[in-house]
């Protein structure tokens, strides 16, 4: 069935096991009393939600996927003005990612910026890196040893050709919730420094004649985020890289994405900043206003229950909404947990309706409150002083900063029968805006 039809018919279920869920849910609410079997049925309504919302999101992937080939195909050969066309989308895409991380590499290096090539020359290269990978460096003859060393870094590992880089940082980027909703950036330095401008000039109204007295002046402050590294290490034997006709490019970029992403997802969320990215649920959160609160915490929200929502329901979430500046809001999302919105689906509003509502269109998301809701099942879990919840504008207040380049070193040496290919890539990331990310805290 195509993915379009696919993807209609699920938004429809979901729809569907929402009202039955707002049913079951209303009812309970009405008898007034717990009751274990009328639970059952919301606990098995709210999970069928979650895996038809899980297929959804996958199913928008691919959506989104062919129509990113078919527009990536057009502007490689209208933008780049190739000397042939491409066989497929894919070639094309990967041809536009080549070009673009030349580019990068070429700047960084003051280097001048090598001509387009044609898709005739870029399978020539691609071949010579496949060659590389399955056979090792001392199997290439010069004019292939020159190809490969085009990405060459200045510490002597080779660069992952660009049209891998390219997979491995797109499927990072599909697979890592935080990278998709923060401001990310890539620099070819070890650390990205920024000024943080905190305080406002004072100024008076004051009369014709009157005495003027010295204002205070703002000040600002300095902030620096640095890169840290993370690796895989995948290996096959060299027998399966004789022997194989699977693609070894796209698997190794499969298995080095994944692993990057779990770091890097549980980085961004509650990393420590030794050795890792500061995570924004790792900082101190104090229940105090942005004007009195000392830049550097975060605040919070507490629901009055430990572990759970209290009676209140939805008042802390209408409270955080209110704390944040105006200029926050346009761009603000959720971001949390599963059990935190199994939990959540619950709540109603003073007009008595579900504050939770499901995206039952492609392209749109899961909303409370009229926001986006990001799942991060990295943010600690639902429990007693539980920081599960955050919302606001992560794009003004998340920086996440990459290091130009992946590089991955072939080792057939030190693990026989196997070859390892070990790959390297170096990240960063900290809050950098105190006033745009605001948690819930479950306690009393």
């Amino acid at each position: 069935m195509d993915p379009v039809e696919q993807l209609k018919q699920t938004c429809d279920q979901i729809a569907r096991r929402f009202e039955e869920f707002k049913k079951e849910n209303d009812n309970a609410i009405k008898k007034g009393v717990s009751d274990a079997l009328a639970e059952a049925n919301l606990a098995n309504l709210s999970q069928a939600i979650d895996d038809l919302t899980g297929k959804r999101e996958d199913l928008e992937k691919r959506v989104k996927a062919d129509a990113e080939a078919r527009v990536a195909l057009e502007r490689a050969v209208n933008e780049l003005k190739l000397k042939g066309t491409p066989d497929n989308a894919d070639e094309a895409k990967s041809i536009i990612v080549y070009h673009e991380t030349m580019k990068a590499l070429s700047h960084k290096r003051g280097l001048p910026i090598p001509a387009a090539l044609s898709p005739e020359e870029y399978r020539g290269l691609s071949a010579v890196q496949r060659k590389w990978l399955r056979q090792g460096k001392d199997a290439l003859n010069a004019e292939e040893t020159k190809a490969l060393q085009a990405g060459l870094d200045t510490d002597g590992g080779f660069y992952v050709n660009p049209d891998l880089t390219g997979r491995i940082v797109s499927k990072t980027f599909d697979l890592s919730p935080i990278r998709q909703i923060a401001s990310v950036l890539s620099i070819a330095s070890d650390a990205l420094e920024g000024i943080e401008d905190i305080t406002e000039a004072d100024a008076a109204w004051v009369g014709e004649v009157a005495t003027r007295t010295d204002t205070n002046t703002p000040t600002i402050g300095k902030y620096r985020i640095e890169t840290f590294e993370m690796y895989a290490s995948p290996k096959a034997t060299q027998r399966l890289l004789d022997d194989s006709s699977i693609d070894i490019e796209a698997w190794l970029a499969g298995k080095v994405a994944d692993k990057f992403a779990r770091l890097e997802g549980a980085a961004f969320c509650v990393g420590t900043g030794g050795n890792k990215p500061r995570g924004f649920a790792s900082y101190t959160t104090a229940a105090t206003a942005d004007a009195t609160r000392a830049w550097g915490q975060l605040e919070h929200v507490v629901t009055g229950a430990n572990g759970a929502y209290h009676t209140t329901g939805a008042d802390p979430l209408f409270t955080l909404l209110g704390a944040f500046k105006p200029r926050y809001l346009p761009n603000a999302r959720w971001v949390t947990r599963r059990e935190v919105i199994a939990a959540t689906r619950k709540l109603k509003g003073s007009d008595n309706n579900y504050l939770w509502q499901p995206g039952l269109q492609a392209g749109q998301p899961d909303r409370l409150l009229g926001y986006p809701i990001v799942l991060a099942e990295d943010l600690p879990a639902l429990s007693t002083n539980g920081l599960s919840m955050a919302f606001g504008d992560f794009r003004e207040g998340y920086q996440i900063v990459d290091r130009l380049g992946v590089r991955t070193i072939r080792d057939n040496l030190t693990d026989k029968p196997y070859v390892k290919f070990y790959t390297i890539k170096r990240t960063g990331g900290q809050v950098v805006n105190f006033e745009a990310i605001k948690f819930i805290k479950f306690s009393t």
